[in-house]
């Protein structure tokens, strides 16, 4: 199980000021997933790894 958090090479900062009300000091709670193309939480389990297995169990379900 991957976990989103600066290690992963699809995270990085927001680029948005006060997203978390933080301004610049970086106490932040979100990162930018660059393969989801929006704000995940920080420290989560991957939200990708959790869209391709909700895809996975779809496909199951559906007869794929």
């Amino acid at each position: 199980m991957r976990w989103c958090d600066l290690s992963c090479p699809e995270a990085s900062f927001p680029q948005e000021e006060g997203v978390d009300g933080a301004g610049s000091c970086r106490t932040f709670a979100a990162l930018y997933c660059s393969k989801l193309r929006r704000l995940v939480a920080k420290n989560a389990p991957c939200a990708v790894e959790k869209a391709q297995g909700a895809v996975k169990k779809r496909g199951k379900r559906d007869g794929g």
